[in-house]
């Protein structure tokens, strides 16, 4: 009952859609062929998981229901049991959601990197730079920088690197939104701001020329600091009443068929994500039921 009043307060969007387009009504909630899925804002905004959410349904006869927040609400999310299976991007808080016993059988999917952002004009001359000493001159300078403050994936890693720099930033020159990543993007384009991104949303949401990359890696080899890994985490089925088969099998097609899907998956031009689940001795064993006899 819990899960049928969030679903309705809050909202779903049909398979591969953001929340809060069309609510989940209790005949769509009670069959077998749905699953929900709490997903960053990142891994949404790119287009990915429409492209995904699409092929494994027409696959597999089963849609995808998905609600769409940061990291740290999709976790909520989940510890609450109002969804089937989370994706997500910040391992310390996926590590706490599994040691606490909320999350099972975490598979690594897919990385991209984080980007420093901002003015073409660069005021805080941070072009070409490294992640920290970038940080370090954005607050010397005092030039306008906005963050996600939401707890988000983004959001953590953009505190540990104010925390590498040695900064704890305020002031007026530092903006939180409290939004997604899309929309953060729009705010810094029209502050003339800095901010820090992942490379699929921005791909996919700052093409108008607002934004510069100014901090940029690349996607084949970031430094640990730049470095955005997604998992996928089935929610513990022995703390909540979820369709755990149906999630397995959404976690077999995202590591397995999925992943040529990912490798592919292109924005304006540019590899937006790297599939990570590949291997050359995959262990299909592991998504076979213990009582399998087939």
């Amino acid at each position: 009952m819990r899960r049928r009043r969030y679903i309705q307060v809050f909202g779903l969007g049909g398979a591969g859609s953001t929340a809060g387009c069309t609510g989940r009504t209790e005949e769509s909630r009670s069959a077998p062929d749905t699953i929900t899925l709490a997903t960053a804002t990142t891994a949404y905004d790119s287009g990915l998981l429409d492209v995904l959410n699409r092929q494994f349904a027409a696959r597999f006869g089963t849609a995808v229901e998905t609600v769409v927040r940061g990291t740290g609400a999709s976790l909520r999310i989940a510890r609450d049991g109002d969804c089937d299976v989370v994706l997500v991007h910040a391992r310390p808080l996926e590590d706490e959601f599994l040691a606490d016993g909320y999350g099972v059988n975490r598979r690594r999917l897919m990385v991209n990197d984080f980007l420093l952002v901002g003015p073409s004009a660069d005021p805080a001359g941070v072009a070409g730079t490294d992640p920290v000493p970038a940080f370090r001159a954005i607050a010397e300078a005092e030039a306008t920088f906005v963050s996600r403050g939401d707890r988000s994936g983004t959001h953590v890693r953009e505190r540990r690197i104010w925390k590498k720099a040695g900064i704890s930033p305020s002031g007026e020159w530092y903006l939180e939104t409290g939004q997604g990543m899309g929309d953060t993007l729009v705010v810094a384009g029209r502050s003339n701001a800095y901010t820090l991104t992942d490379r699929g949303t921005f791909l996919a949401v700052a093409t108008d020329g607002d934004l510069a990359r100014h901090v940029d890696s690349g996607i084949d080899d970031p430094p640990p600091l730049l470095r955005n890994e997604y998992a996928v985490i089935p929610v513990n089925p022995a703390r909540h009443d979820v369709t755990y088969p149906l999630a397995m099998s959404y976690v077999g097609y995202l590591t397995g068929p999925g992943q040529s899907r990912i490798e592919t998956f292109r924005l304006a031009g540019e590899r937006a994500f790297r599939p990570l689940a590949r291997s050359p001795d995959p262990a299909f064993g592991q998504y076979v039921p213990s009582d399998w006899r087939g």
